[in-house]
């Protein structure tokens, strides 16, 4: 693809491997806090990455393209020989729309999917009217860089799901799906069409957090923490005994 992405990298020797993908306008500082979570690190070794536009991955350098932005990152997984399986992948909002993609067109490259507040269905998001005004006009230069590529998502996102919608059928890991139960900012009915789009899941579990917005990613990290534990659990593997205490 022709572009450069940071990655970090924590762990080594562990039975399982974890992989996260910030949504937007985040970076890899979004999960600094799951870095050092006991029992992430006693099962996993912790990838995270800088998706394009953001970070050290050509910060303010937009890709508009979900699928392009996930072969961006496929190489991340399948080109370290560090990777252990099982792979779970741990995605919040955007990055949970390239998580989706990248299993859909690599089946066999996870094991599972963890998606906090996930934006898969096409439209089922607020829209703000200054979207396209900061994106066709001498205002995009005046924003900071990381939201310039927030913006830039912004706009072409629905365009982008649309091309999706073909192929939801492909992936076949299990999935849990976590969501604040006042998100105004991706809607609720993005579980509807999960449930709807994912027919070929071992398992969709959906959890809505009640008094929570959008931004959980941080405020229920042992929530999520304990969601991607199970997620393993569920999985298994001969190489991972996870305790259940």
């Amino acid at each position: 693809m022709g572009r450069k992405i940071r990655y970090i990298y924590i762990g080594d020797h562990r039975p399982a491997t974890l992989l996260f993908i910030p949504g937007s306008p985040a970076s890899v500082d979004l999960y600094i806090d799951f870095y050092k979570d006991p029992e992430l690190l006693r099962y996993f070794n912790i990838f995270s990455v800088d998706r394009p536009g953001y970070g050290n991955s050509g910060y303010g350098k937009p890709e508009p393209s979900i699928q392009k932005q996930a072969e961006i990152i496929r190489p991340v997984i399948d080109g370290l020989n560090t990777v252990t399986r099982p792979l779970i992948i741990c995605a919040g909002s955007y990055g949970a729309s390239i998580a989706c993609r990248l299993v859909m067109d690599h089946p066999r490259i996870a094991d599972g999917l963890v998606l906090d507040a996930p934006s898969l269905a096409p439209g089922k998001e607020k829209k703000f009217w200054i979207t396209p005004v900061i994106e066709h006009s001498f205002i995009r230069h005046l924003v900071p860089p990381h939201h310039r590529s927030a913006n830039t998502e912004k706009t072409h996102h629905t365009q982008e799901l649309r091309k999706m919608l073909p192929y939801w059928k492909n992936i076949r890991i299990p999935i849990t799906y976590i969501q604040g139960e006042k998100d105004g900012m991706v809607y609720k009915s993005n579980a509807d069409f999960a449930k709807e789009k994912m027919v070929n899941v071992p398992w969709l579990d959906i959890h809505f957090i009640p008094g929570r917005e959008h931004f959980i990613t941080r405020k229920e990290r042992p929530f999520i923490t304990s969601k991607i534990i199970e997620m393993l659990r569920k999985i298994g593997s001969h190489k991972v005994a996870v305790s259940t205490k």
